[in-house]
């Protein structure tokens, strides 16, 4: 039978989605994905530093974990797991905690997530409602788009460079009066950088004390702490987190977490939240109606592997290695142009998979014409005469022409980054 056509404009009007799935902005990255697709298509060697994401060619998921997700197939895990996950993997979670984070979080707080995606989600969506204010520091990865999936109020602060794009207590203050969620990172998507204990410690207090202050006649303000990028931190930095430099807070904290980053299992699909156990329940609840629990293969496999301590080292050692020589390549490359004298900067890297890196090109003119009046026209200038790919901040909350871009290297190997950097450098010195 033949696909009716629709005559009217109330029909027209009728077959629309709904006003939600209307008003979603798409990702500023896969916009950035096409022009990188087109150029790659005539044959040009890029360097493609806008993914978040590990290519297998240059980082495999550990051999142990594919291999145990192979066995669980053929043992016929392929039913549905438990909707807040299975008893190993909640238990392996909490191990891991005791053993790397120094807690151990109930067995009831540990659920299990197809990724940490649907945690991120959970958490907005049990604990904001249409109207609440979600306070977060921009940029950051994705919180405008969640504060909007769930009708909340955003209220964005704005971090720079002098604080290394990291939220102070000083910046934070004067915006948590009243709210219902805060949305931290660390190391931080897409930054690079990562809290000190300090900075962390003072953001926690403020979460207690304006707490506190609300008594019992509020609801309480809650801290949502993403640390899926905690295994990745070099040069002396340590990672930090919530429950270690302020024990107070746990009542009020739900972290982030998976393997997605750890061990470049992007498509592997396993998270977890920690929750405390009164708001648990609710969030396992609502997840199992989504359906968003992870495979229990892989389930199986990841908990085999977190519970072994000396593979997960072996492999987190390697994988350091790995991102910590294409991050310093590229560091050091920018480095040499500021000494040079070009407008750039970079921020030394701290952790997760990026470079923060700043190309003040604003106001010139390219050679082939083109006005730098964005950092929009940078990025494509940057794309067609140096064969780079990068992302500026605005696709992470920020407003403003800063000339910060986010260079993520779990995509490319060193060779590709050394051979892009004199392209890059004759490129800005050009404009």
């Amino acid at each position: 039978m033949a696909t009716p056509v629709l005559d009217t404009q109330a029909e027209r009007t009728a077959a629309r989605p709904s006003a939600l799935a209307d008003s979603l902005i798409g990702s500023e990255i896969l916009k950035i994905a096409a022009d990188v697709r087109a150029l790659a298509s005539d044959g040009r060697d890029l360097c493609n530093l806008t993914v978040g994401d590990f290519s297998p060619a240059e980082f495999r998921i550990p051999e142990r974990l594919e291999q145990g997700i192979v066995e669980a197939l053929h043992r016929g895990e392929t039913n549905y797991p438990p909707s807040d996950g299975i008893p190993a993997l909640r238990e392996a979670v909490r191990s891991l905690y005791r053993r790397e984070l120094g807690f151990t979080p109930d067995l009831a707080s540990v659920i299990v997530t197809a990724g940490s995606r649907p945690g991120i989600y959970a958490t907005y969506r049990s604990l904001v409602d249409a109207g609440d204010r979600v306070v977060y520091p921009t940029p950051s990865w994705n919180n405008n788009h969640y504060v909007h999936l769930v009708s909340g109020v955003h209220v964005p602060v704005p971090c720079d460079a002098a604080s290394r794009f990291m939220p102070t207590r000083a910046a934070l203050e004067p915006v948590v009066r009243g709210a219902r969620l805060l949305a931290l990172c660390s190391p931080q998507n897409p930054t690079g950088t990562a809290f000190t204990a300090d900075a962390l410690r003072d953001i926690c207090d403020l979460v207690v004390e304006e707490n506190a202050r609300r008594g019992g006649h509020e609801r309480p303000l809650y801290l949502m702490y993403d640390q899926v990028y905690w295994t990745l931190t070099f040069g002396g930095v340590h990672h930090v987190h919530p429950i270690a430099v302020c024990p107070e807070v746990a009542p009020y904290t739900i972290y982030v977490d998976g393997i997605s980053k750890a061990l470049a299992a992007t498509g592997v699909r396993v998270g977890w939240i920690v929750a405390p156990t009164d708001l648990a329940g609710p969030m396992s609840g609502l997840l199992g109606h989504v359906g968003a629990w992870a495979p229990k293969a892989e389930q199986s496999a990841v908990a085999s592997f977190l519970t072994d301590a000396a593979a997960m080292g072996s492999y987190r050692e390697r994988m350091l290695a790995g991102v910590r020589e294409r991050l310093d390549l590229l560091f050091q490359g920018m480095e040499a142009m500021r000494a040079a004298g070009l407008p750039v900067e970079a921020i030394a890297p701290e952790g997760a998979i990026y470079l923060s890196a700043r190309f003040a090109l604003q106001g010139r003119v390219a050679p082939d014409g083109t006005r730098l009046d964005s950092d929009e026209a940078v990025r494509g200038y940057l794309l067609r005469a140096a064969g780079v790919a990068i992302v500026p901040f605005q696709a992470f909350g920020v407003r403003e022409d800063t000339g910060w871009f986010r260079l993520s290297v779990g995509a490319v190997s060193p060779e590709q980054i050394a051979r892009m950097l004199p392209r890059l450098r004759e490129a800005v010195a050009a404009a």
